[in-house]
């Protein structure tokens, strides 16, 4: 319970960050992911933004947004896949968890993913963490993860649910990683090396630790470069 606390007062929190609008400019400031206030657009998730600490804040709805990031973590804009639809915002931010390859791993919690209905708020994650983030998979309830909502969008307590992961060129291709493609979709994209496929082959990681090993994969890839 403390630590959901403690990870809620962080997340909301102004942290150093940019953010890249519609039209390509970036701007560096402070960023807070969490904000409690409504929304500037209706079905649009949001930050709040301030370029120091005496300026004015104003919001940021994701229209406005190409992308930002905070901390350790980037997030995109994205609409909720075809044939999904997301808890509370129609157009939400996810999480990049992983880029550097031509297919990204994105992962999306709280008010988006896992079907529609609830009135969540936001995308779920702690700034900075990239290992707190446990799954049961596509519609599951979080494992043992942390998961503070962003994006705002509406009034209420702090949602602790489902956490969804996806794969795609990008956000508008983006596809749902399932315990019955996991397997082959992460065998694809970390394919270039063979100690992590082994790995995925011999079930040492499964969708319901991919944060672990997409935290493996970056330690192999880093100690190769």
């Amino acid at each position: 319970m403390l630590m959901i606390i403690s990870a809620k007062l962080q997340a909301q929190k102004w942290m150093p960050g940019h953010f890249t609008d519609v039209k390509g400019n970036v701007e560096a400031g402070f960023i807070r992911i969490s904000p409690s206030a409504k929304g500037p657009i209706k079905d649009e998730g949001f930050i709040e933004f301030k370029e120091d600490d005496k300026a004015a804040p104003f919001k940021l709805s994701a229209s406005d947004l190409k992308s930002f990031v905070v901390g350790k973590d980037s997030f995109v804009v994205a609409h909720a896949p075809a044939n999904e639809t997301w808890a509370k915002n129609e157009l939400d931010f996810i999480k990049v968890a992983l880029s550097d390859d031509i297919i990204k791993v994105y992962v999306a919690g709280s008010g988006t993913g896992g079907g529609g209905g609830g009135g969540k708020r936001g995308v779920g994650f702690e700034p900075g963490i990239s290992t707190g983030i446990g799954t049961g998979g596509y519609g599951a309830g979080i494992g043992g993860g942390i998961s503070i909502p962003i994006g705002g969008g509406g009034g209420g307590g702090a949602e602790y649910e489902k956490t969804s992961w996806y794969y795609g060129e990008n956000t508008a291709e983006m596809k749902h990683i399932t315990n019955e493609n996991f397997e082959d979709v992460m065998s694809d994209i970390m394919g270039d090396y063979p100690e992590v496929v082994e790995k995925i082959h011999a079930k040492v990681y499964m969708l319901a630790n991919i944060d672990r090993l997409i935290v493996y994969f970056k330690q192999v890839q880093a100690a190769k470069k």
